[in-house]
């Protein structure tokens, strides 16, 4: 479940975060009450202590979270994000009024428009838009062992990375695959 430099440079790490509040292999879930996602939220800077949820914030906050994971994995082979994720990062930029700015250096940010847990959820999508930009994004992967899935940073030269953790899930997943041909043989 991670390793220690697995974390994303920045406010991307603020999205790697996001996404390990569920942790699949542990099954626990940080955000299970509108309560707890502002908590959540406030402590990742992104909200205000006087904001309040409800249930549809706290759906919307966890699609939004099992897009990002679902458009992280495809960061391991460049392959297209899932067409439910799509629409799920489109209909949260839209519910945040997503907006171009530009700086007076020559860039540009994008910045939510709406109030709440909107404009959280769509600041989160603003970072990911800037990472895309960098080039930072496609090094923000979730574990490939299907038990995991924690998101993590590729820091290897090479953005060659499959696991939270090689001495972890790596070494777990290249086990069964090994028991998996040994066994093939013996027949």
């Amino acid at each position: 479940m991670g390793a220690p430099g697995s974390a994303a440079p920045g406010r991307l790490e603020t999205v790697r975060r996001f996404v390990n509040t569920s942790d699949i292999e542990a099954a626990t879930d940080t955000l299970t009450t509108p309560e707890r996602l502002v908590a959540w939220l406030c402590d990742a800077e992104l909200l205000g202590r006087e904001v309040t949820a409800d249930q549809t914030d706290l759906r919307r906050a966890v699609e939004l979270r099992e897009a990002l994971r679902s458009a992280m994995a495809s960061n391991h082979d460049g392959a297209p994000v899932a067409a439910d994720a799509v629409a799920t990062l489109n209909e949260t930029a839209d519910r945040a009024g997503l907006q171009l700015a530009f700086t007076a250096d020559p860039r540009w940010a994008a910045r939510p428009t709406a109030k709440g847990v909107d404009a959280a959820l769509g600041t989160l999508l603003a970072v990911v838009a800037a990472a895309m930009t960098e080039d930072t994004w496609r090094r923000l992967k979730v574990c490939a062992n299907d038990a995991c899935r924690w998101a993590f940073y590729d820091h290897s030269r090479a953005r060659a990375g499959k696991w939270c953790s090689m001495q972890a899930c790596g070494n777990r997943v290249k086990q069964q695959a090994w028991r998996a041909r040994r066994e093939g043989e013996q027949r």
